[in-house]
C-alpha cells in the first residue's frame, strides 16, 4: 500500500544546499498511514541512546562510544540538530500515530565526502520487520522531491546489511559504488536516486 506523505505546519526558508540556493518549506511534521514523523530535540536523547547501542545499529553502521544521555544529547546537537540549522533537513523520530510510542528515525543527513544528502534510518529491535522503515523513508523520499526540491538522493550501506539493501531498493535506489567514509577502515556500498525526472 502507498504511503500517504501529509506535511503539517509549515514555514519557508531560504538555504544554500551545496552551493546552490533554493527556497525550501521545512515542515515541522510528516504523516504516514502509521507514523508521525518530526525534528529531533534534545528530549529524544533516550531515543537516540538506544539506538546509537542496538546491536544491529553497531554492526552495520558503527559504535559510536555514545553510553550516556549527556552524550547522546552532546552528539545530537553537534549533528542532528546542526543540520537542521545549517541544511533545513535531518533526521526525523518516528513514532506509532496511535500512541505517539517513539520506534526509531528516518531523514537526510550530509556527509562531508559526499556531493548528495544521505537518507538514513534506524528502527528499534521490536518494531523492525513491519514496514515502518520503509513507510518513512518514501515520506521522506517524498518531502525531499516536492518540498526541499532536492534533486539526487543517496544512501550509505555495509555491504553486509541485506535488509537495508533491500529496502533501498525497493525505494528505487540504485547501486552506484563502493566507497571509503572518511575515518572508516571498511568500504560501503553508495546508492543513488534521481529525484527530478
Amino acid at each position: 500500500m502507498a504511503a500517504t506523505t501529509r506535511a503539517s505546519s509549515s514555514c519557508t526558508q531560504s538555504y544554500s544546499v551545496f552551493g546552490t540556493s533554493i527556497r525550501m518549506t521545512t515542515p515541522v511534521g510528516l504523516e504516514t498511514r502509521r507514523l508521525r514523523l518530526r525534528w529531533l530535540t534534545l528530549d529524544d536523547a533516550d531515543l537516540m541512546l538506544a539506538i546509537w547501542n542496538d546491536p544491529a545499529f553497531v554492526r552495520f553502521v558503527g559504535d559510536r562510544g555514545i553510553r550516556t544521555l549527556g552524550e547522546a544529547r552532546d552528539e545530537m546537537a553537534a549533528g542532528a540538530l546542526a543540520l537542521y540549522t545549517s541544511y533545513g533537513f535531518g533526521p526525523y523520530r518516528m513514532a506509532l500515530k496511535d500512541d505517539d510510542t517513539a520506534i526509531g528515525i528516518c531523514g537526510l543527513f550530509r556527509r562531508e565526502n559526499l556531493d548528495d544528502p544521505d537518507i538514513g534510518y534506524g528502527v528499534l529491535p521490536e518494531y523492525c520487520g513491519k514496514g515502518y522503515a520503509y513507510e518513512a523513508a518514501r515520506a521522506v523520499m517524498e518531502h525531499a522531491r516536492a518540498d526541499l526540491d532536492l534533486p539526487r538522493l543517496v544512501a550509505i550501506i555495509s555491504p553486509d546489511n541485506e535488509a537495508s539493501i533491500g529496502l533501498i531498493r525497493k525505494l528505487g535506489l540504485r547501486f552506484e559504488r563502493m566507497q571509503r567514509m572518511q575515518d572508516e577502515e571498511d568500504e560501503v556500498c553508495i546508492y543513488g536516486i534521481e529525484l527530478r525526472s
